[in-house]
């Protein structure tokens, strides 16, 4: 087997195991806190969020000191590391005795991760180029199945083991696939360029990729998309019990729901992303930002809860063309020897988004709203679309030279 494809089939299922690790605690985090001494159900909710969140804050301050690092020693290495560090962590959650333990280890957690961007970056630096969709889209596959699996059998295993076995069981899973990704995957890395790039400091090293007028514009794009689709996500629960109302089964359909956008989007990411390969990324990016933009519109006016699941599935198909694109213009766009650094800021970019958009999503239905969150959400994506067309449109593709953006 090639070794580009042998490194796709590995970090799928790294992918896999990551996400699904990160998301398993969704069912059950509130009740886990619980456990500890926190039974008013008020202070157990904002533990939660806290926790929840702590991940995505550490992971947007240290994703581009990793994609340094990456850029020195190797993709692989930082594979490795993030891959055993969070298998650690994982495993230390299920000896925590306090919130302020799961808090401490999430923070540590987001600090040591890097599995996806490094994942992405070993991907696009030894995949053909005219194989470089469908791989960006198959490697998003496995990170959406992951995210969609995650909480699913998270709830089942709570049930079956109780919440300390499965940060252990979690633990030992992520180790044996970071073991086999040590066994099995191969970098063509040149240790030469490394050396001409790794005298830059982080903020050279933005400074330097800023000047590619594309990137900047990409990494706002993946701000923008993580945005629009996460300031409804915490929503969505609510907008199901408004249109269903019927309190047995809130849970069920809300569920559905959440996981339906992921279904589609998995489904469709290989396929957009072959497709791409054809046509071009940026045409497919174009696509995808104005079909979302049109398929989130009807989420403004559904009435029952089977028009909602049918907007979400055909609103999840076209997302699955978005970041599979956006990382396939990345490696387009940036010189060979900073691919490590290029993902990672686009990561952290994605942790912001992942971020501010329930923040604020939260702040904007209170004033218009959950529909009003829908209706901002399908601007925002195509004011994305314009912005796209112009960034892109106005400056050829970046010739793949470190030294040619040097001062």
């Amino acid at each position: 087997m090639q070794h580009w494809k042998l490194n796709l089939i590995v970090l799928w299922f790294g992918q896999f195991l990551v996400m699904s690790g990160m998301t398993m605690i969704i069912p059950f985090l509130p009740l886990y806190i619980q456990e500890f001494g926190v039974t008013n159900p008020d202070d157990a909710a904002v533990w939660a969020g806290i926790i929840f969140a702590a991940n995505f804050l550490t992971a947007f301050l240290f994703q581009p000191l990793w994609g340094k690092v990456a850029d020195m020693y190797g993709r692989k290495l930082m594979i490795l590391r993030s891959g055993f560090g969070m298998a650690i962590v994982m495993t230390l959650m299920g000896f925590s005795t306090a919130p302020w333990h799961l808090l401490l280890l999430r923070l540590l957690n987001g600090m040591i991760s890097g599995f996806m961007p490094a994942a992405t970056s070993l991907v696009s630096a030894n995949t053909p180029k005219e194989h470089m969709g469908f791989a960006m889209g198959l490697l998003q596959s496995g990170a959406i199945a992951g995210t969609i699996m995650g909480p699913f059998i998270g709830g089942l295993m709570a049930e079956w083991i109780g919440f300390r076995a499965i940060f252990y069981i979690t633990g030992t899973l992520l180790f044996a696939a970071t073991l086999v990704a040590w066994i099995f995957l191969r970098e063509d890395f040149n240790k030469k360029r490394a050396m001409a790039s790794s005298s830059l400091s982080i903020a050279a090293g933005y400074k330097q990729l800023r000047r590619i007028p594309q990137l900047p514009a990409l990494f706002g794009v993946t701000f923008m998309i993580q945005f629009s689709l996460l300031s409804s996500m915490p929503l969505l629960p609510l907008f199901v019990q408004e249109l269903q109302g019927d309190a047995e089964r809130i849970a069920l359909y809300a569920g559905l729901v959440g996981s339906v956008t992921g279904l589609s989007n998995m489904l469709a990411s290989p396929i957009l992303g072959r497709l791409g390969d054809r046509i071009g990324s940026e045409r497919i990016l174009k696509i995808s930002l104005f079909g979302a933009a049109i398929t989130y519109v009807p989420q403004i006016f559904v009435e029952n809860i089977w028009q909602l699941l049918a907007a979400r599935f055909f609103f999840g198909m076209f997302v699955g063309g978005l970041i599979p694109s956006v990382n396939s213009l990345i490696r387009n766009h940036t010189p060979e020897g900073m691919e490590g650094r290029a993902f990672s800021f686009n990561t952290s970019f994605l942790a912001l988004g992942n971020m501010v958009g329930p923040t604020l999503g939260g702040i904007v239905a209170v004033w218009l709203s959950i529909r009003g969150v829908f209706a901002i959400g399908a601007v925002m994506l195509l004011l994305n679309a314009w912005w796209v067309h112009q960034k892109l449109r106005a400056h050829p593709p970046h010739s793949h030279n470190l030294n040619e953006t040097r001062p």
